[in-house]
């Protein structure tokens, strides 16, 4: 058995902090005892000093002790067009994302890109991701074997693709639906990976691939669907001509047996109050992906009508239509969306939002998204010491709400010192 104990400020949420002021947790000075890979004590240091018995300490007198974050929707074959400009979502695609994917097709440039993101994922304090690769077997094998040798717990899936899209990143619905099986017996459950079913969305899918992508949810109960929303309003104009017998783009999905308990849908910003109550009763999860929203114009989420209809919501950073994979970045622009708004959104709701949230958006939180004893270990430390202006703003703070909000409003991957994967650092800021 192997274990260790860490000490410094300790934060994290115990649910919710829309339900109460006791959500919160914080421990200025604190630590956790870490027993192979799992939180075994969390709490003030004087009541984890003794039950440490010998075990090595690390200290990190300046540091602030947090779960690891969770990023619910990000596009890894994406990393090389971050920053590449776009007038609407679908105009975005044809120009940007879909011929960057297709060089998927090669097993060593997924592999690459693969580490590449992951290092990157890390560095920004991300220990867990659900993810879209590309309509190649071999992406989704990359990124699998890649998050295996890190020890990361990491949903992903072969994109399902077959009309609307360049014939090079297209797959069909039988060979899709055969390889993402064959997928799914390799990788769901080895290590800490999960698979999710991942149609691009209800406008690139025949009605055959969707049947089948239903199929697969039958077939294999423990895995999950990932897909697209109400992005754009052309992209639901665009649906409304493919899919006239369905009343509206939700019930795209709901006709072939899609929205589930398990099911997340990204981006959600142009759905009725009908489409929202249907997601809600569905037990579906959704993906708030702010800057990818502004980026490209597409709109504001609605966190209140989601969180009206009882619809879980996980914090995520979309790239690259996103411009950042850091998802203290992403809360600076969660903030400014509720504001637009009028909705207040305070810094625990934040951090809520990319750690517990996401976990429950994920059906995670059994295992991960804070740091009650028999979690998995994922957790970081953050120092706002790295950046002259938001240690000024630290000295300043009169709580730890305010401390968390300006490491939210002015933090990024420099804020995070170190991010521990299973209690073994698997990132530390040079």
């Amino acid at each position: 058995m192997t274990r260790h104990a860490f000490r410094g400020s300790t934060f994290h949420l115990l649910d919710d902090p829309a339900h109460g002021a006791e959500a919160a947790a914080y421990f200025p000075d604190g630590g956790l005892i870490v027993e192979d890979g799992h939180i075994a004590e969390a709490g003030p240091w004087d009541d984890i000093a003794p039950l440490v018995k010998g075990a090595p300490v690390e200290r990190f007198p300046d540091g602030l002790i947090v779960p690891g974050f969770i990023d619910a929707h990000v596009h890894f074959p994406q990393v090389d067009i971050v920053a590449s400009p776009g007038t609407h979502l679908l105009q975005w695609l044809s120009h940007y994302a879909f011929p960057a994917e297709s060089a998927y097709h090669h097993a060593d440039v997924a592999a690459e890109a693969a580490r590449f993101f992951l290092d990157q994922l890390l560095a920004n304090g991300t220990t867990t991701a659900l993810v879209f690769a590309t309509a190649h077997k071999v992406s989704a094998e990359a990124l699998f074997a890649e998050a295996l040798n890190r020890n990361m717990r990491l949903v992903t899936g072969k994109v399902l693709m077959d009309v609307n899209a360049p014939a090079g990143i297209c797959d069909t619905a039988e060979t899709g639906y055969m390889e993402s099986r064959a997928l799914i017996r390799e990788w769901h459950g080895k290590g800490r990976l999960g698979y999710a079913v991942t149609p691009r969305f209800a406008l690139t899918s025949s009605e055959r691939q969707l049947e089948l992508a239903g199929r697969l949810l039958t077939e294999h109960p423990g895995v999950m669907l990932h897909t697209h929303l109400a992005e754009n309003h052309e992209e639901l104009l665009a649906v409304h001509r493919a899919f006239p017998d369905c009343p509206d783009y939700l019930g795209v999905y709901e006709k072939f047996g899609l929205a589930t308990p398990h099911s997340v849908f990204a981006h959600c910003l142009h759905l009725s109050a009908e489409e929202w109550a249907r997601l809600g009763k569905a037990g579906a999860s959704v993906a708030f992906c702010p800057t990818s929203n502004l980026f490209l114009g597409s709109g504001l989420f609605k966190l209140k009508a989601a969180e009206e209809a009882g619809v879980r919501v996980g914090l995520a950073t979309d790239v690259g239509a996103g411009t950042s994979l850091s998802l203290l970045a992403t809360m600076n622009e969660a903030f400014k969306v509720c504001q637009l708004q009028h909705a207040e959104t305070g810094a625990f709701k934040l951090f809520y939002l990319a750690t517990l949230g996401a976990a429950r958006a994920l059906r995670l939180d059994d295992r991960i998204g804070n740091l009650t004893p028999g979690k998995e270990a994922d957790f970081l430390v953050l120092d706002a010491k790295a950046l002259p202006l938001l240690q000024r703003r630290w000295a300043s703070a009169a709580s730890i709400a305010e401390r968390l909000f300006a490491l939210a409003i002015l933090g990024d991957d420099r804020a995070v010192a170190r991010t521990y994967v299973a209690g073994e650092m698997a990132n530390a800021r040079a």
